[in-house]
C-alpha cells in the first residue's frame, strides 16, 4: 500500500483507516464562535455541563430523539427544534419523546443565531411558514442534523454505504486485502470515543493477524510497555 500525503508517500503492507466523521453544521452566526461554551455536537457528552438548565436539541431523527432523552436526566427542560411538522425518528423513539414531560417540540422552526458571548445565553429562532422572528434563553444548543463520514479519499476501493461510511466485518476488514477501517468513519459505528477505541484495538489485533498470514517470515515487533514511576 502507498499512501500520499501533503508531507509526502508512505508504504506499508497494511493500513487502519481512522479519518473519522464531520457533523453537519448549522452554518449560522455564533455556532463556530460557541463550539465548546454551549454549543455541542454531542449530548452524551456534555449534558452534564448543564445541570438543572434549559437547551435545545436541533434536529428530528433518531439521533436527536435519542439526545434529548438523554439530555433529560440533567436539564429541567429540553426544547426539540425541528423545521418540519413531524419528527423523522423511529416511532419507539418518538413515543418516548412525547412520554417525557421534560421534552417540549417546536415545530416549522429553525435557528438562525446563536447568542452569547463567553457562554450560549439564547438563541434566534424564526417559523419557517409564518416567518415570525423570536428569542429564547436557554444555556445550551445541542445539534443533531447529521454527519459526514471522511471517506471521500478512498474512492472507490472499498464498498460504502448510501450514506458514505465504509462497509467492514467484524475485524474492521474492507474487501481489500490488508485495508482496515476503525471509528466514526465505518459504518455502524457508535459515534463514541470509546467505541472507538475499541475499533482501533479490534483493528490492531487484525492487522496483525493478517501480517502474520500473509508475510509469515515477517518480524513483528509489540511495542515495549513504559516503566511505571512513583514519587512521594
Amino acid at each position: 500500500w502507498t499512501v500520499r500525503t501533503s508531507d509526502g508517500d508512505y508504504t506499508a503492507k497494511a493500513i487502519i483507516m481512522t479519518a473519522g466523521a464531520d457533523y453537519d453544521k448549522l452554518g449560522i452566526p455564533g455556532e463556530e464562535e460557541l463550539t465548546g461554551k454551549g454549543v455541542s455536537y454531542c449530548a452524551t457528552c456534555d449534558a452534564a455541563f448543564f445541570k438543572d438548565m434549559e437547551a435545545i436539541v436541533v434536529g428530528g431523527g433518531d439521533a436527536a430523539l435519542e439526545e434529548a432523552i438523554f439530555t433529560t436526566r440533567y436539564v429541567t427542560k429540553v426544547t426539540i427544534v425541528h423545521r418540519r411538522d413531524e419528527l423523522r425518528g423511529s416511532a419507539i423513539l418518538q413515543e418516548r419523546a412525547f412520554a417525557n414531560d421534560k421534552i417540549d417540540f417546536q415545530w416549522n422552526t429553525i435557528v438562525t443565531e446563536i447568542l452569547g458571548d463567553e457562554q450560549v445565553t439564547g438563541v434566534k429562532l424564526k417559523d419557517v411558514k409564518t416567518g415570525e422572528e423570536s428569542e429564547k434563553p436557554i444555556a445550551a444548543v445541542f445539534i443533531f442534523i447529521g454527519q459526514h463520514p471522511n471517506s471521500n479519499f478512498v474512492g472507490d476501493l472499498v464498498p460504502m454505504d448510501k450514506g458514505g461510511h465504509v462497509i467492514v466485518d467484524e475485524w474492521m476488514r474492507t474487501p481489500q486485502p490488508g485495508l482496515f477501517v476503525a471509528g466514526d468513519v465505518r459504518q455502524n459505528s457508535a459515534r463514541q470515543v470509546a467505541s472507538s477505541v475499541g475499533d482501533g484495538v479490534t483493528a490492531a489485533i487484525g492487522v496483525e493477524h493478517y501480517l502474520a498470514d500473509k508475510f509469515p517470515d515477517l518480524e513483528l515487533h509489540s511495542a515495549e510497555p513504559a516503566e511505571a514511576t512513583a514519587s512521594a
